[in-house]
């Protein structure tokens, strides 16, 4: 049973109220939302821990290239240098973000390089979906992992290959988006789900005082601006995230066979069933002997097999009966006091699920 987890959600005693979120809490609005970007760039300044040039041609020619923008050949140069490593450049752009905005941004090593500690990256245009450059990245590299090696032994501990430069990226283009001159948004609920969009709108329309939310399907809410909110978007939009909703969940059991994780919510019920566990353990124990001839003898040394079968049934297993509309609670107590570890557990929850008794979900990941 060691090493393995068993997480249960007991929320049975606790008032429903307190699970209740704000709206920003469960849901996005169109078009407030983070836009990823990306770079290829390369990190100067490393102690030796930089690219083998000859192994990573794709350093080398960005090498070459980056000196001849400078006004250096080197085409005819065989470079042979470890203090260069190129890295993969990646961020994220905030939403609203105006010019001259710093964002941070993550450096991943792409050849063979060993660290990137002490290294600068050197200034890399980081792109959008659309292809576009929205942002600059320069500046020296902190990283959260350091490697030593002598002569028999190395030690790792972190990534040395990956790291961050905090404030490492200025905005340079502003993704264009309108939010004051629109008539209508949409909320996408990060859980979907028919009775929290219902519940969504009902309180959005509460707030307003006209029907003006409407749920369009299980994962998005359409809220058409009342007149006296024309141009005056944020302060409505301020008021509808501060809304207290009850998230509705259907009931669903989630495991995890890796690594022996059981999560299972609030509804789930269980109709009456009889569960039995036993254990047959079969143990079979190699010991095999040497057989020496004796001395001077024409006889041969061999190898004697001895084997050892071991057969244990758990003469303590339990037949239990678990009732009708039982509590997740309960179902849990009454495995417990049969002694099930977490590895039957999963295996007694899918078999009540096949008979039919189980009403929830069940999502093995």
């Amino acid at each position: 049973m060691a090493g393995f987890l068993l997480i249960t959600l007991l929320l049975l005693s606790v008032p429903s109220a307190l699970a209740a979120s704000r709206i920003k809490d469960i849901a996005d609005f169109e078009g407030i939302r983070e836009n990823q970007l990306i770079g290829y760039g390369l990190v100067v300044g490393l102690n030796g821990t930089g690219d083998a040039l000859r192994d990573a041609p794709f350093t080398r020619q960005s090498l070459q290239a980056m000196l001849e923008r400078l006004g250096v050949n080197t085409r005819d140069v065989d470079l042979d240098t470890d203090t260069v490593a190129a890295v993969m450049v990646t961020a994220n752009l905030p939403p609203f973000s105006t010019q001259g905005t710093r964002i941070d941004v993550n450096v991943s090593a792409l050849g063979n390089a060993e660290s990137l500690q002490g290294g600068t990256l050197l200034v890399t245009p980081l792109v959008g979906a659309d292809g576009e450059v929205y942002a600059i990245a320069q500046g020296s590299v902190a990283i959260g992992g350091f490697s030593a090696q002598g002569d028999a032994a190395t030690v790792t501990r972190g990534v040395p290959t990956s790291g961050r430069i905090a404030n490492g990226a200025l905005v340079e283009r502003e993704v264009e988006f309108k939010l004051a001159s629109m008539t209508s948004v949409r909320l996408a609920l990060r859980n979907p789900d028919l009775t929290t969009a219902r519940r969504v709108a009902l309180s959005i329309n509460e707030l307003i005082g006209l029907p003006t939310a409407e749920p369009m399907d299980p994962a998005t809410v359409r809220i058409d601006l009342p007149r006296r909110f024309e141009g005056n978007i944020v302060d409505l939009l301020t008021d509808i995230e501060q809304l207290i909703v009850e998230p509705d969940l259907a009931a669903r059991v989630v495991i995890d066979e890796n690594s022996g994780i059981i999560v299972m919510g609030q509804d789930v019920k269980v109709s009456m069933v009889a569960v039995a566990q036993g254990n047959l353990t079969v143990t079979i124990t190699e010991t095999p002997q040497v057989s020496q001839p004796l001395p001077f003898s024409d006889g041969q040394t061999v190898v004697v097999p001895r084997t050892d079968i071991n057969v244990n049934d758990d003469p303590d297993a339990k037949l239990a009966i678990v009732p009708d509309t039982v509590t997740l609670k309960q179902l849990v107590d009454g495995l417990n006091a049969l002694g099930i570890g977490p590895r039957d557990m999963i295996s007694i929850l899918q078999a009540i699920k096949a008979s039919g008794a189980l009403q929830a979900e069940i999502e093995v990941l």
